[in-house]
This record gives C-alpha cells, sequence and structure tokens, in this order.
C-alpha cells in the first residue's frame, strides 16, 4: 500500500484552517506529518529547534490536503515550501531559516517574541 496525498479538504476550508492556526497561536509549525510522527527531515529538524526553546507549540499536517496547505501558507508567507513556522502572526520561515538562527543565537529570541 502506497500513500499517495490527496485533497481532503477544500481550498476554502484549509485557507480557514491556516488562517486560524496563524492567529489563535503564538508559535505554529505547519510541517509534513504529526507532532510525534514527522513525515520528512525537514520537518522534524524544525520542530527539534523549537522544542528546545518552547514546549507550546502548535502543529499542523499538511499531508491531508498538500496543494491546498501549499497555496493557502504561500498567501502568509510568499513561500511554498514546507515546513513553515509563523511565531505571533508572522512568518519566520521554514527549516533552514530556523537552523540560521540558532546558529546566530537568535532563534531563542525570535520563539520568544
Amino acid at each position: 500500500m502506497t500513500f499517495t496525498p490527496g485533497s481532503d479538504l477544500s481550498q476554502e476550508e484549509v485557507t480557514e484552517r491556516v488562517d486560524s492556526a496563524i492567529e489563535d497561536n503564538d508559535v505554529v509549525l505547519f510541517m509534513k506529518g504529526t507532532e510525534h510522527m514527522p513525515q520528512c527531515g525537514y520537518s522534524r529538524n524544525a520542530l527539534g529547534l523549537i522544542k528546545q526553546y518552547r514546549e507550546d507549540v502548535e502543529t499542523v499536517d499538511v499531508l491531508e490536503s498538500l496543494d491546498e496547505y501549499r497555496t493557502a501558507l504561500e498567501a502568509h508567507s510568499g513561500w511554498e515550501t514546507i515546513p513553515q513556522t509563523f511565531v505571533d502572526g508572522e512568518f519566520v520561515g521554514g527549516s533552514d531559516i530556523l537552523d540560521e538562527l540558532e546558529d546566530r543565537g537568535e532563534l531563542e529570541a525570535e520563539l520568544s517574541a
């Protein structure tokens, strides 16, 4: 049995979920997979970096409707790649940006903004 990402949700439903998650959470990570079972290395890395400094991170699994999530997220960030991290409603970046912030010693401050 192979897993094929599908479109279980309409674009409108996904857009509403993305808007609400960004608005209602201090830190939200849109990722492939779940907090307990990340489905890609970049998502695992981003979650690990965030969890060093914050336990209260909301995670959203984008795999149930990947194309719709990409479209909805791109409207907020200008990026279509996953994962994406938002802090206080502002786009911070993906795994690579979190790595850069950590290397510069700025990630903890960014996550507590």
